[in-house]
């Protein structure tokens, strides 16, 4: 498979598990109780973006290891092909 292919299929899968990992370990304002004035109250406490891009960049890896795994295998090719 070409390298612009997999660049792409990890692309893809990496902003659908983006959104998929986002919500995890959430605390809003109102969880915490510090709510800052002009603020949202239900937005965020603390926002710990890298630890959920890092954690996302793994479980995207894994994915597309697989997906391209689950291509090149003959058994799973010899089952969709009917």
């Amino acid at each position: 498979m070409p390298i612009g292919s997999l660049i792409a299929v990890y692309f893809v899968v990496w902003w659908i598990c983006l959104f998929i990992v986002l919500p995890f370990n959430v605390r809003n304002q109102v969880d915490v109780g510090e709510i800052v004035p002009g603020t949202e109250p239900g937005a965020p406490a603390m926002l710990r973006f890298w630890p959920k891009l890092v954690a996302n960049s793994v479980i995207s890896a894994v994915l597309t290891v697989l997906i391209l795994w689950g291509w090149s295998n003959p058994w799973l090719q010899h089952y969709w092909n009917g």
